[in-house]
């Protein structure tokens, strides 16, 4: 036999009691079941939606004539019939037709549970019988046409085998026990150590009830609730006792309290159902039929779940916002309840809402105070900006003359160092990037890295303007920063990004402001262009005439006071007297630490001093790379000089003294090369000076110009600008170890140029010499006496020639093959500004149509 006529043999023997006796009426009402089942009575073969729609629509005229419920409901249908999800639409729309037409029930007046509605009263029986409470065959009793209701019976059943069920009230006051995380007489939470760890159920053995299984599941789901709330509370409790427990915390434990107390309110609720429940209660054995039907009307377990269904959703996201809590802090916290919002569930998205709202309080409070303010207060550091504990004594800084400045009160030129210039110090550099730091692990989920480098960004611009540059306008810009943003909140996200993009632009824009304005920034950065980069050309004329002789002497014989003069009367004599005092007493002249045997020339350095706030920007690490590219620029400088002198004395000479035949082709040789050391010099001044340097200072004032950004994109401006004329003017290389390699090929070119200097100086002088023998002896022969009062120099002797005419052609070959090789390796050369400069070193191809005879010869 099937199970679907096994389920019809039992339904037939609950209604039909003949059917107990007659097998033949048993047998026939199944067989009309099965018939009845398989049979489609009820079911049209069309199924026509539109009739069906007529009649819902005649249903809605007559309880609300206006028509507007009739014409939302046509809106309502045409979008169902569109939709494709549905397959049943006819089925669907003939159940809602059903549910409209059944009547409501009355509600219950004196109920303390509103939502849920009372059961159906019970059909009073007029007659109970023996023979019903009498089980027939080991079967349950069926219920008469007038008897008992099925429930009746089975507890009848029950009482008569000696174990009946546990009366729902003794078991409910257990479960409102439970709820309370506290264990009951019949049901028990399991003893355990740590108030945290999951426990069990354990239900009490009673010989006189007995707990059935679903009424166990039921306890169960219920006992959820409890456990979670005691989990909830025992970290409430926790925390109140605790010292140093953060604000956002202490924010969340009341918003969870706030709950809790809620919490308490549907349990003394439903504690006062249950002693009403409780007054109609007496012994089991002298229940009558009225009381029975009051206890129906009450509290029972069923809706004591539904009832508490609500709070058991809470109590788990209460439960998983507390576990959280225990590993996160301050706006990781939030960060981490922010992540719950992200939820389908309109329940759980609203109630982490609300608690976002509140818990986040205290983070907003603090970003009022940091964005608008310049302020940071954060007891418990819970904030995504952090204060370094041993730069906070320093926001007061009175500006000084500081760091760089401090090199030239050495008490005199015995030598100071490079050293000196880096040496860590509590500058504005370091207060603007060490003082505060920036917490991306602490920064909320909905605030944004974006948004959150704009914050910290702005509090630190505004803490700087405050403290560091003393602006005097600074109520004036609190008060416009003040009226740019309202009050910060979760709910109001966009309101927040408008405020921290209002206030980023405005502290920036002040920023910038007191940098070029108040403390004059850009004349500075000019005149260490004008200066140490020789971008006046008069002023490094006139400092390279006035210091040559000087410089030319050993290190250790120069003194203060003669280059500070020296430098005085250069700006005096040229266009730099019309520069500003306060940039012309900041430029200085000093000496490197030297080494025996050092002249002037290798030492020899001018700098710049510059104070707080302006060492922000011009750092000691930028003054350092400032004196690299002035060291080198100096050099090329005194080269190019030492060649013009060169070449006026040759060519000035070669018509009045040098009378001697047998030497002008050596002489044209010498001019040759000359020239193209000249060419050499000049192209690569012309390179630094107009590819890179002015290249560079374009882009950095476009920059200023516009003003974007904030004083970090000033400080990162600054630095490319400085780096990328770093790199180009000193011919660095990016491969690892061979950074200078260029560079210090490039310095021995300059230090055979000189040498090829000596050469042709003293190739000059042994002219002069034999040139004056020479007139001498044809005054001799003229009979004409020439008195000299020195004797000929023994240097310049004819046996000297051939050495020195060696030294002439070795020192000229040596350059040739140098630029050469520095052709041949900038040709190579990553950067294309430097590629460019080996294309006019070797104009015409020069150095490759050279090097294409050598290696044939060779």
């Amino acid at each position: 036999m099937s199970a679907a006529a096994l389920e019809l043999e039992s339904l037939v023997y609950s209604l039909v009691p003949r059917a107990r006796q007659d097998e033949s009426l048993k047998r026939q009402l199944v067989a009309h079941c099965e018939e009845i089942l398989s049979s489609h009575i009820g079911h049209s073969v069309e199924k026509d939606i539109g009739h069906l729609a007529d009649l819902i629509k005649r249903h809605i005229l007559q309880t609300s004539p206006t028509g507007s419920s009739t014409l939302r409901f046509t809106n309502l249908l045409s979008r169902l019939l569109e939709q494709p999800v549905l397959n049943r639409k006819h089925a669907s729309l003939q159940f809602l037709h059903s549910l409209a037409s059944t009547p409501a029930p009355a509600p219950l007046a004196t109920s303390f549970l509103p939502s849920l509605a009372p059961p159906p009263p019970t059909r009073p029986s007029s007659r109970l019988t023996s023979k019903a409470s009498s089980p027939v065959d080991g079967r349950p009793p069926p219920r008469g046409p007038k008897g008992k209701s099925k429930a009746e019976i089975l507890r009848e059943y029950r009482l008569q085998m000696g174990q009946p069920h546990i009366p729902e009230h003794l078991i409910l006051r257990d479960t409102l026990y439970l709820l309370q995380g506290i264990s009951g007489k019949y049901v028990q939470f399991s003893v355990t150590k740590d108030a945290e760890q999951n426990k069990e159920l354990i239900f009490a053995e009673d010989p006189r009830y007995y707990i059935p299984a679903p009424t166990r599941a039921l306890i169960h789901r219920l006992a959820e609730v409890g456990h979670l709330y005691q989990r909830v509370d025992s970290f409430v409790r926790e925390r109140e006792g605790k010292v140093g427990v953060g604000m956002i915390e202490q924010s969340l434990c009341h918003h969870l309290q706030t709950q809790l107390t809620e919490y308490y309110r549907l349990i003394a609720v439903l504690e006062s159902q249950m002693s009403i429940v409780s007054q109609t209660k007496v012994e089991v054995n002298g229940a009558d039929e009225e009381r029975g039907r009051e206890e129906e009307t009450g509290l029972t377990l069923k809706r004591l779940d539904v009832w508490i269904e609500d709070w058991r959703l809470r109590m788990r996201m209460m439960s998983v916002c507390v576990e959280g809590a225990r590993d996160a802090h301050g706006g990781a916290l939030v960060n981490l309840i922010h992540g719950y919002a992200e939820n389908g569930d309109p329940f759980i998205r609203k109630f982490t809402n609300q608690l976002l709202e509140e818990v986040s309080k205290p983070f907003f409070a603090t970003l009022h105070k940091w964005l608008f303010s310049g302020e940071l207060y954060d007891p418990f550091s819970e904030f995504f900006v952090a204060v370094d504990p041993e730069l906070a004594h320093l926001q007061y800084m009175q500006p000084s003359v500081q760091g760089v400045g401090q090199l030239a009160s050495d008490g005199g030129f015995g030598g100071g160092d490079f050293g000196d210039i880096s040496e860590e110090r509590a500058g504005g550099l370091q207060l603007w990037e060490q003082k505060y730091r920036f917490q991306e692990d602490m920064l909320p989920a909905f605030v944004g890295e974006t948004f959150g480098r704009k914050i910290f960004s702005t509090g630190k611009s505004l803490n700087f303007i405050r403290y560091s540059c003393h602006d005097s306008d600074w109520v004036a810009t609190r008060e416009k920063l003040s009226n740019t943003g309202g009050t910060l909140k979760y709910s109001d996200i966009v309101g927040l990004e408008r405020s921290i993009d209002t206030a980023y632009q405005i502290a920036s824009q002040r920023l910038f402001d007191v940098f070029f304005d108040k403390y004059r920034l850009l004349d500075h950065l000019s005149a260490l262009k004008h200066y140490l980069l020789l971008g006046y050309g008069d002023f490094t004329e006139q400092l390279m005439d006035t210091l040559g002789p000087s410089l030319s002497r050993p290190a250790n014989a120069l003194y203060r006071h003669n280059l500070t003069a020296t430098l005085e009367s250069a700006l005096r004599s040229s266009n730099a007297q019309n520069d500003s005092p306060d940039v012309l007493r900041r430029l200085d002249a000093r000496m490197l630490e030297y080494s025996h045997g050092e002249i002037g020339w290798d030492v020899f350095t001018l700098e710049y001093k510059v104070d707080a706030p302006i060492d922000t920007v011009l750092d000691p690490a930028a003054m350092v790379k400032y004196l690299k590219l002035f060291n080198h620029l100096w050099r090329v400088k005194r080269i190019e000089s030492t060649l013009n002198a060169s070449w006026m004395r040759i060519a000035g000479g070669a018509k009045t003294f040098l009378r001697i035949p047998e030497l002008d082709y050596d002489w044209h040789q010498i001019r040759l090369v000359m020239a193209e050391m000249i060419h050499f010099v000049r192209q690569l001044q012309a390179y630094c000076h107009l590819e890179v340097m002015e290249c560079a200072w374009q882009d950095l004032l476009t920059f200023v110009e516009k003003k974007e950004g904030d004083l970090d994109a000033l400080i990162e401006n600054h630095r490319k600008y400085l780096d990328r004329m770093v790199k180009k003017v000193l011919l660095l290389s990016p491969k690892a170890g061979r950074e200078e390699n260029l560079l210090n090929q490039v310095r021995d070119v300059f230090t055979l140029v000189l040498q090829f200097r000596e050469a042709t100086d003293d190739l000059y002088n042994y002219c002069l010499s034999e040139s004056a023998r020479r007139d001498a002896e044809k005054d001799a022969a003229r009979g004409v006496y020439t008195r000299t009062e020195q004797g000929p120099d023994r240097r310049y002797t004819q046996e000297s020639l051939p050495g020195i005419l060696d030294r002439v052609k070795d020192y000229g070959a040596s350059f040739s093959e140098r630029v050469q090789a520095i052709v041949l390796s900038l040709a190579s050369h990553p950067d294309l500004d430097c590629r460019f400069l080996g294309i006019r070193l070797s104009f015409s191809d020069y150095y490759k149509m050279k090097k294409e005879p050598q290696q044939q010869r060779a």
